[in-house]
């Protein structure tokens, strides 16, 4: 599928040094249409409903009406639990359902097949029942024996339906995932307690519907509360043109060094991937313009593909947004999310580094230059739009300080983004921008919140089963007391679970069964938890199913399974720091001090700059195979906190350079002669 279209004939192939000199600053001209149909391919969000007339208007106005509704609960409401998580949860079964069909590819315009309306109608009145009838089910519904059997009836059809739309707006993994706990769950019941197979399906129904420890469970709670707001405010903050100034400013950081326009695909992937919260959709959106151009600069179809999806993947892990799992993982450790996002800035740090190092080296490697200055935007024209930040320095601020809830900090942020849109001309927010913030707002929720819902239901499974404590038991008789096994296995699971899954859903589920194995090793509860985060979002980059780096190949044409291999070599940093932080929390900040944190920050600079050099094989010239492995080891000794490590690193380190210096002295010499 081209993507790109092309201005007059194909002209032949330069060599790579040669390339880089008619690399210029000029956007390409690329098919936006083709984009749109790799989003529906890789990112299933991407997949909705056409609408058009009024009938976009009335969907639309539902959706906007939906985020007002969200803002106006998350800073006002004080209903019931069994009020506003179940009301939460129905509106998103019916915007769900307008949104996106019944499988991929349905291009037919304002239509909904008649069993859409049903299943539509049916899930939404499921959860409006638990609303209307909220006081009475508390002081009734104390188990399931006290519940009408068309209660039984109507939680079962909630449960499916939500299902359904979790089917269609994620995919089919974490479906499969939730059947085999539902399954044991009513194995539990049935075997297990004795009850007959009637009363376990009313009993798990019970459970996992009228109460909390089910669908209305901490996921679905943060969502409602806190990642609804600040998805709406992504799609606000996104209009005032802010993703644009962020490639232009990387463009006049990085683009004029060698292999400019790889590290401006690193800047602007880490700064619009922080807002974005969508590996795929950041692979997709800044690739259309950073991979056309990597390309024209001479690097490999397969490397420009893994630059962008391996810096668009880890816009996740990047402060202070990070993505959902964040308000998450602040309400699981009980800790406050500005602890969560100063503790995650080192770390995130050393992803980026770990990219913009070996692109660099890799650029060294097949001599490429940048792209001249005089193409280039100039800062002091980009100053003039630094107001473009104003949202994202107020809601840092009204987070760190701690006087104001997220949901307040987030509202107020929504409210500066309409601000400062009014001194960009070019993205100023009329009543119909507004309007379609508000929509996109509401849409960007349904699939979080349909995969919180199921990772609730999953976590409600494992806990009313007691499957986690027998799950921390068998993984602890394997790992006989060996950390590094317990780690190992960890890693696993969360790479296949968030194979296809949302990082939000994937973490949700790995800190309700792995986190604990780890904190019942001996692993604080704080970098447990960030060991799951971290391994959750690589398994977007992470062959076999690596939906952001097959996104990645889709746009640079290059193939597929070698784009992730090289998206995942990229990423060492993210396969590397959670086993070190694991080992010695120092690197998540934890128990250390102002001098031990300027030393672990210097020394881990250094040490993936050696890891740069052991995957890339260059420094000054190539590096033979057997000084890469020492070079690797040496700079995991840097990493790892720890002064005995950091000498030892050191020392190995320079010697190499030393070593290598003097080699390539050698062989410049005769040359020269």
């Amino acid at each position: 599928m081209a993507l790109f279209k092309k201005k007059g004939p194909e002209e032949p192939a330069a060599p790579a040094a040669e390339a880089t000199a008619a690399a210029t600053a000029e956007e390409p001209v690329f098919d936006a249409d083709a984009v749109d149909a790799v989003m529906k391919k890789f990112d299933r969000e991407s997949n909705t409903r056409i609408w058009e007339g009024w009938q976009k208007w009335v969907v639309y106005g539902l959706m906007a009406a939906f985020s007002l509704f969200s803002i106006y609960v998350t800073l006002f409401a004080t209903w019931l639990d069994l009020v506003r998580y179940p009301s939460f949860v129905a509106c998103i079964m019916l915007i769900g359902y307008l949104n996106f069909p019944a499988k991929k590819g349905v291009q037919k315009v304002n239509h909904i097949p008649w069993f859409d309306w049903i299943i539509m109608i049916l899930g939404t009145c499921a959860f409006l029942y638990i609303v209307v009838n909220a006081k009475d089910l508390t002081v009734r519904a104390v188990g399931y024996k006290y519940l009408y059997w068309y209660e039984i009836a109507l939680g079962i059809i909630a449960i499916l339906a939500l299902f359904e739309l979790c089917r269609r707006s994620v995919g089919i993994p974490i479906m499969v995932v939730a059947g085999c706990f539902i399954l044991y769950a009513i194995y539990y019941f049935w075997i297990g307690k004795g009850l007959s197979f009637g009363n376990a399906v009313s009993q798990l129904t019970y459970r996992l519907t009228y109460t909390t420890t089910g669908v209305m469970t901490t996921p679905i709670q943060v969502c409602a509360k806190f990642i609804v707001v600040f998805l709406i405010f992504g799609a606000f903050l996104e209009r005032t043109g802010i993703s644009d100034f962020f490639i232009s400013l990387a463009n006049c950081l990085a683009g004029s060094s060698s292999g400019g326009p790889a590290k401006v695909a690193v800047i602007s992937s880490a700064l619009c991937g922080m807002v974005s919260g969508s590996s795929v959709g950041n692979t997709v959106t800044t690739g259309s313009v950073t991979i056309p151009m990597m390309k024209k600069t001479g690097y490999k179809p397969e490397f420009a593909g893994a630059v962008e999806a391996a810096a668009s993947t880890g816009g996740q892990i990047m402060p202070p947004i990070m993505g959902a799992a964040a308000f998450l993982m602040a309400e699981y450790v009980g800790v406050s999310y500005s602890s969560i996002i100063v503790r995650a800035i080192l770390p995130a740090v050393l992803y980026f580094l770990g990219i913009f190092i070996c692109v660099h080296l890799e650029a060294k490697r097949l001599g490429l230059k940048g792209i001249p200055r005089e193409q280039l935007p100039k800062f002091r024209m980009l100053a003039k739009k630094l107001y473009l930040l104003l949202p994202l320095v107020i809601l840092i601020y009204l987070v760190c300080s701690g006087n104001r809830t997220m949901a307040y900090a987030a509202t107020i942020s929504i409210m500066a983004c309409i601000v400062v849109s009014l001194f960009n001309k070019d993205a100023r927010m009329t009543p119909a921008v507004l309007f379609d913030a508000l929509a996109k707002g509401g849409q960007s929720c349904i699939s979080v919140a349909a995969a919180c819902a199921i990772a609730g239901v999953i976590a409600g499974c494992i806990t009313m089963t007691g499957l986690a404590s027998q799950i921390i038991t068998a993984v602890i008789t394997i790992a006989n007391g060996h950390l590094i096994v317990a780690l190992l296995l960890t890693m696993i699971c969360c790479i296949i679970l968030g194979m296809g899954v949302p990082t939000t859903a994937n973490y949700c589920i790995m800190a309700s069964t792995c986190a604990p194995i780890l904190i019942q090793m001996g692993v604080p509860t704080l970098a447990a938890h960030f060991f799951v985060f971290y391994f959750g979002i690589v398994a977007d980059i992470t062959p076999p199913v690596a939906l952001a780096a097959y996104a990645g190949s889709a746009i640079a044409g290059s193939k597929p399974m070698r784009t992730a291999v090289n998206a995942t070599k990229l990423a060492i940093a993210a396969f590397v720091v959670p086993y070190i932080f694991a080992f010695n929390p120092a690197m998540l900040l934890i128990d250390t001090n102002a001098l031990e944190v300027i030393q672990l920050i210097i020394t881990s600079i250094v040490g993936m700059v050696s890891l740069g050099v052991a995957l890339e094989g260059y420094l000054k010239g190539s590096v033979p195979w057997p000084l890469r492995i020492v070079a690797a080891a040496g700079g995991l000794f840097l990493i790892y906190p720890g002064t005995l490590s950091d000498v030892v690193g050191l020392v190995v380190i320079v010697a190499i350079f030393v070593f290598q210096f003097l080699r390539n002295k050698k062989q410049e010499t005769p040359a020269a002669a």
